[in-house]
């Protein structure tokens, strides 16, 4: 009998739903989007629709900033992501956590020539809302950013895609 090693397993973690995950900076900010255009689609908002497009973006901005700005070594940040639904619209809400407390984050208007420093008003342009929270038992704060989709246009773009 010939024992060959196994290869390794890898598995990719799951975003539930309300529950803060803690990422690994900076592939965490990969990962955050990856993990948050997947739990979409497992909620009814598809892989290449708006709703999914334009979440998972805002959370690879969010999680990109939190890694950039609010890494603190030895710490990680958390990612959470939310859904609120009602007759006429759902709401979807991501929050990006770090330990940073003495650097939040402010719209800025970068040089055109600039190679950084638009990942908020991208932030800003595509959220219905966005702003910060202090955390209040640790230091560190929490940037958020909500998207209110209209069921109806949603269900358009499903029979539509």
């Amino acid at each position: 009998m010939h024992n060959s090693p196994r290869p390794a397993r890898t598995r990719t973690p799951v975003l539930r739903p309300g529950v803060r995950h803690a990422l690994h900076a900076p592939r965490g900010a990969r990962l955050a989007r990856r993990l948050v255009s997947h739990r979409l689609h497992e909620w009814g908002h598809p892989y290449n629709t708006t709703a999914n497009d334009t979440v998972t973006l805002i959370a690879a901005e969010l999680a990109a900033n939190a890694v950039r700005h609010g890494h603190v070594p030895g710490r990680d940040f958390h990612l959470r992501l939310t859904i609120d639904a009602d007759a006429d619209a759902t709401t979807i809400r991501i929050e990006a956590t770090d330990t940073r407390t003495e650097r939040v984050p402010a719209l800025a208007s970068p040089a055109p020539d600039a190679e950084a420093g638009r990942g908020l008003l991208l932030v800003a342009a595509l959220a219905t809302r966005w702003g910060t929270t202090s955390r209040i038992a640790t230091p560190g704060k929490t940037v958020w950013a909500q998207l209110v989709v209209s069921d109806r246009v949603q269900n358009v773009a499903r029979v539509t895609n």
